[in-house]
């Protein structure tokens, strides 16, 4: 494993709660939240290849999406990104169980410190609405993927983070969130191509106000509501 760059300010990104980073390593996220979206995010894609050789993963956190981008996606080489300087050490366990090479960058997602057209895939889960310049680091994501390379998106949408609990425990830049067309947009704004069949809008119980609690009571949910959670698989035109 290696840390190869250190750049980024209090003034690019919001660190997140003490119960936010406790949260990321609980049994709750990691396979109801995590992995559920790469579930998802793998049935939108669209002719997925055997093998991506250089994957992206932006703000890695503690790792455990390196192992599942390891086992999916097959890569030579995982690239771990976050602004944490002690990313390399929360994450080292889930890089050791990797078949390939894991690498970290301690980086602001706004300017990535990596060449033009270098990876093949991006993963950005539950990231970006950590990000105060979204659209720099749309545009970053755009910038170092190669032709015909993915992205693979999961976001939490502007009414969840703007509802009582996620204000109570987490932290976000607030003034920067989004709708789900709104990110939408924002990339295809970027350059990237998004084929509806290849986006979704899961209602999942965890985004909810009730957390699912009246539906399990047999109150439909409600079907004109503003949307909790996007996930979309963009690509970089070949």
């Amino acid at each position: 494993m290696r840390v190869e760059s250190q750049k980024a300010t209090c003034q690019d990104w919001v660190k997140e709660s003490s119960f936010g980073v406790w949260f990321l390593s609980t049994d709750t996220w990691i396979n109801r939240v995590l992995k559920i979206a790469m579930d998802d995010l793998e049935t939108l894609m669209i002719d997925k290849l055997d093998s991506y050789p250089i994957i992206l993963d932006v703000g890695c956190g503690p790792g455990h999406s390196l192992l599942m981008l390891d086992q999916r996606f097959h890569p030579e080489k995982i690239i771990g990104l976050d602004v944490d300087p002690n990313v390399s050490e929360r994450s080292a366990d889930n890089a050791a169980a990797c078949k390939c090479d894991v690498r970290f960058v301690v980086n602001n997602a706004a300017s990535i410190e990596l060449p033009d057209e270098s990876v093949d895939m991006i993963l950005c889960h539950q990231t970006f609405h950590h990000v105060v310049d979204q659209t720099s680091t749309a545009n970053e994501f755009y910038r170092v993927l190669k032709p015909g390379g993915v992205l693979l998106f999961a976001e939490s949408c502007r009414k969840f983070i703007f509802s009582l609990p996620i204000k109570m425990l987490f932290r976000h830049p607030m003034d920067v969130q989004k709708t789900d067309t709104e990110y939408l947009q924002m990339l295809e704004n970027s350059g990237f191509l998004i084929n509806p069949d290849s986006v979704s809008r899961p209602y999942t119980w965890w985004s909810r106000p009730d957390l699912g609690l009246f539906e399990k009571l047999g109150k439909k949910p409600p079907v004109d509501k503003e949307e909790t959670i996007v996930n979309a698989v963009a690509y970089r035109p070949a």
